[in-house]
């Protein structure tokens, strides 16, 4: 009789956008990377640590370029297809851009799982890609120890529309899109601590695609973006402040929270990740203690929301219209101001 296949989360010794590289550590690491030379074409690149790559074809099209790929942070091999490919999908979102074709990204422990257990992954995968309007148009597989999963995504936008994370100005209000507490949940789920209802909420945000970044690049008054992952919500923020030469102000109070991640902080849960956010970037932050808020603020969100910066009369409409999109919990949490590049908490 054939044994039962592990646990997809078992296989992993992180998950999500958990597993992303300490800030810190990263810019250490491309620290020694040669600098690219200048390409006329090339309007965004890796100077700010922005969503993505953006190439200028012509006068009305560029090519927004991504790739983004990680391990389980939940059991079901479909479940975990489809955040995986909204996550990476997202990233040609946060620029404005809107999708043409993907790529998949997979390395599987063949000798573990099954063939079709991998092939519920591909298939939430391209299921979340057909949802979005495009194929999954090829990809590369290699035989991996832990399972990974991901895109290589690929968008179009008008070059003059492009959306980054350092054009925010001071007096803007931020825009948060979704709500906070992917982490919490997906350590609450691998503790085994995760109710049914949950369960529904990780799924339901990780799943949502943040297509509607491509509208808000036509919306009057935005001038900044960025999708909210692994660094959470403050190592974002802090990657917008120093993108814009900024303050940035994050009110802790007004940021929506994941149903039941409160009540799961309060009862130890956290991610390491949470942790190793804020070791890279804390000395970036000021106004923030250690305890609850601040394991929030950091925790990394796996498929995220987007953080806008848009101008103050432009704040009602922009809210509006991510709200009419089906983003409920959309919130203004914050606000540029002149400054230096930082996070301040209030």
């Amino acid at each position: 009789m054939e044994s039962a296949e592990p646990r997809l989360t078992s296989l992993a010794h992180g998950g999500g956008c958990g597993c992303k590289i300490a800030p810190g550590v990263l810019r250490e690491m491309l620290a020694a990377m040669p600098q690219a030379a200048a390409f006329a074409d090339l309007m965004v690149g890796t100077e700010t640590s922005d969503d993505a790559a953006v190439w200028r074809l012509n006068d009305h099209q560029a090519l927004v370029a991504t790739t983004d790929f990680f391990m389980p942070v939940v059991d079901d091999p479909f479940d975990f297809g489809r955040i995986a490919a909204a996550n990476a999908l997202s990233d040609v979102y946060a620029m404005g851009g809107r999708p043409i074709l993907a790529l998949a990204l997979v390395g599987m422990p063949v000798n573990v799982l099954s063939t079709a257990t991998i092939g519920r992954i591909l298939a939430g995968g391209a299921e979340v890609c057909a949802a979005a309007g495009i194929p999954v148009a090829g990809g590369h597989s290699i035989d991996s120890v832990e399972p990974i999963y991901g895109l290589v995504a690929l968008g179009l936008i008008d070059p003059r529309r492009v959306l980054t994370n350092r054009g925010a100005r001071p007096g803007d209000r931020l825009i948060l899109t979704k709500a906070l507490g992917v982490g919490v949940l997906s350590a609450a789920f691998k503790q085994g601590r995760l109710d049914a209802d949950g369960y529904a909420a990780l799924i339901g945000s990780t799943t949502r695609l943040n297509a509607v970044g491509a509208r808000l690049a036509d919306q009057t008054g935005v001038h900044a973006m960025t999708d909210v992952t692994g660094f959470g919500l403050l190592g974002h923020a802090l990657e917008m402040a120093r993108g814009a030469g900024a303050t940035v102000e994050i009110s802790a109070s007004a940021a929506p929270v994941l149903p039941g991640v409160e009540a799961l902080l309060a009862d130890g849960v956290r991610t390491g990740a949470s942790g190793r956010n804020w070791a890279s970037y804390g000395e970036g932050v000021r106004g923030l203690e250690p305890g609850v808020m601040r394991d929030l603020l950091t925790d990394p969100q796996t498929s995220g929301g987007l953080l806008v910066a848009c101008a103050q009369e432009a704040a009602e409409a922009v809210l509006a219209l991510v709200r009419a999109e089906g983003f409920d919990q959309a919130a203004v949490v914050g606000r540029v101001a002149d400054g230096p590049a930082r996070v301040v908490v209030t």
